[in-house]
C-alpha cells in the first residue's frame, strides 16, 4: 500500500510502498476513503509546539517516533475483519475513533481514553490515515457512517469531537454569551455545535473577514474582526459591560488568551482547546474575586463521537469542507493548512 511519511520534520512528506497489514483477533483494516488534515499534523510535521518563554516542546519527547504516517481524522470502508470482530463485515462504510487509550488508566476505565495516561492515538503515536489502509485495534473504535459522505464524516472524529468536548465543558445555558475565538474548521464546528445544543448568543472572533462571513453563515449572532476593531471594547459594549459568560478559544495563543482574560463576566469559564502555544500571565487576585474557571479541553470521548454522527446523520451539523487533495499533495496540503489558505476542512482521498 502507498503512505505519505514524516520521514524527517520540516521535510516534505515521502509517499512510500509499505506492506498492506492482514488484521487478527479483534483488528479492523479500513480502505481509507477520506483522511481530515489537522493541525495537530502540522505540529508533528514540525517536530513539536512553542511551549512557554518561546521555548519549543518536542514531539519526540511525548513519545512520537518518526518515520510516521500522519491522519488521525480517517472514514472509510472495512477491507477485511480479524477472527475476534463481531458486528462489522467486509464493505460497511465507517468512522474510525482514533484517541486510543492503553486501557488500564482511570480515564480508560471511564471510557475517557482520549486523555488516557499513556496514548497510543493513531496517526500521532501509530500510523494513521494518509495511506491507501489502516490497521485499526479493534472494532469497538468503528461507527457505522451508512450512506454519509467519507469526506464529510472523517472531520467528526477530531474536528468537531474537540469542538463538541469544548462545548460541553463550557457548560452554556440559554442566553449566554459565549466568544468562540478563531473561524476555522474547528471554530465553525464550534458555532454550529452551540448553536445546536446551547441556545447561548454566539459571538465569532476571528482576523479574516472571509472566515467571519462563513462563521455568521454557520450560526454566529455577531462577528469581531480582532484585526480591525479592539475586540475587548467592543464586546464590553455588546455585553453591556459586563463581559462574556463563556470564551471556547480554539486559537489558544498568548494574545488571544490574554484577549479572553479581559472580556470575562463574573462566574465565566474559559475554554482552551488550540495548541498554538505561548504563556499567560496571570492576575491571580481576580481569579477567586471573580471565580474565574479556566478549562483545557483535548478532544472527545467514543460516545462523544457516536452522539456526533446521529447529528450528522440528521443534518443538524455538517462540516465545512473546503479542499480535497490525492496522497501525493500531503504536503501541499499541510502547507496550505499552516498558511491559513484553507476556511473550513481539507481531506486527502487515497
Amino acid at each position: 500500500m502507498q503512505a505519505a511519511r514524516i520521514v524527517k520534520v520540516k521535510e516534505p512528506l515521502e509517499i512510500q510502498s509499505l506492506e498492506t497489514p492482514k488484521p487478527k483477533g479483534s483488528q479492523v483494516l479500513v480502505k481509507v476513503e477520506s483522511a481530515g488534515v489537522c493541525h495537530s499534523d502540522i505540529h508533528l510535521w514540525d517536530g513539536g509546539y512553542e511551549g512557554p518563554a518561546g521555548q519549543f516542546m518536542k514531539t519526540t519527547d511525548r513519545g512520537v517516533k518518526y518515520p510516521l504516517t500522519p491522519g488521525h481524522e480517517v472514514a472509510g470502508v472495512i477491507e477485511s475483519v480479524g477472527e475476534e470482530v463481531e458486528g462489522f463485515t467486509k464493505n460497511e462504510k465507517v468512522l474510525v475513533f482514533p484517541w486510543i487509550g492503553e486501557g488500564l488508566c482511570p480515564a480508560c476505565r471511564i471510557g475517557e481514553e482520549n486523555l488516557c495516561d499513556k496514548p497510543r492515538s493513531l496517526g500521532v503515536y501509530n500510523d494513521g490515515g494518509y495511506a491507501e489502509y489502516v490497521l485499526v485495534p479493534s472494532y469497538k473504535y468503528l461507527a457505522k457512517i451508512h450512506e454519509m459522505d467519507p469526506d464529510v464524516s472523517a472531520p467528526l472524529s477530531c474536528s468537531a469531537l474537540t469542538a463538541y468536548g469544548a462545548v460541553k465543558n463550557a457548560h452554556l445555558k440559554p442566553n449566554d454569551n459565549v466568544v468562540i475565538v478563531g473561524a476555522g474548521g474547528l471554530g465553525l464546528m464550534g458555532i454550529q455545535l452551540a448553536k445546536a445544543v446551547s441556545g447561548a448568543r454566539i459571538i465569532s472572533m476571528d482576523l479574516d473577514d472571509n472566515k467571519l462571513k462563513i462563521a455568521k453563515q454557520s450560526g454566529a449572532d455577531i462577528t469581531v474582526n480582532s484585526k480591525k476593531e479592539d475586540p475587548v471594547k467592543t464586546i464590553m459594549e455588546i455585553t453591556g459591560n459586563l463581559g462574556v459568560d463563556a470564551v471556547i478559544d480554539f486559537v489558544n495563543a498568548s494574545k488571544t488568551v490574554e484577549t479572553d482574560m479581559q472580556i470575562l463576566r463574573r462566574r465565566a469559564r474559559v475554554v482552551l482547546v488550540g495548541l498554538f502555544g505561548g504563556a499567560l500571565q496571570l492576575n491571580l487576585v481576580t481569579m477567586p474575586t471573580r471565580a474565574y474557571k479556566i478549562i483545557g479541553s483535548y478532544t472527545g470521548s467514543m460516545t462523544d463521537m457516536l452522539e456526533l454522527v446521529s447529528l450528522a446523520h440528521r443534518g443538524i451539523i455538517k462540516p465545512v469542507i473546503s479542499n480535497k487533495f490525492k496522497l501525493n499533495q500531503a504536503t501541499e496540503a499541510l502547507t496550505m493548512l499552516k498558511e491559513g489558505k484553507i476556511i473550513g476542512r481539507g481531506v486527502i482521498n487515497p
